[in-house]
């Protein structure tokens, strides 16, 4: 099985904050983590420092590659920043890997 993970700490969440699965809407300074296993991928939120893992609305997505989760994650990242009670965006197709679709 091929799996792959990238987390970042200290992710301030923008205005209106994150929508999670669990609680709703979280804000602040949070953690993200993704995780891709084969053609999918699981994104999760933490407060930073704590130890409660939240899944991100939308979560999980399919995701074809270890290259395009890599992507997804940065993109999980932004809308983070951005707020706006963010959830997964749709991943997008990378260079050489199948089409996505959602």
């Amino acid at each position: 099985m091929n799996w792959a993970s990238w987390t970042t700490l200290g992710v301030f969440a923008g205005t209106g904050g994150v929508r999670t699965e669990e609680v709703g809407v979280v804000s602040g300074d949070l953690t993200v983590h993704t995780t891709w296993t084969e053609e999918q991928a699981e994104v999760a939120v933490q407060y930073s420092g704590a130890s409660d893992w939240f899944t991100l609305a939308g979560s999980p997505v399919p995701c074809p590659s270890e290259e395009a989760s890599r992507s997804l994650h940065q993109d999980v990242v932004e809308a983070v920043r951005a707020g706006g009670g963010a959830t997964v965006p749709a991943p997008h197709t990378v260079t050489g890997a199948a089409p996505v679709s959602r």
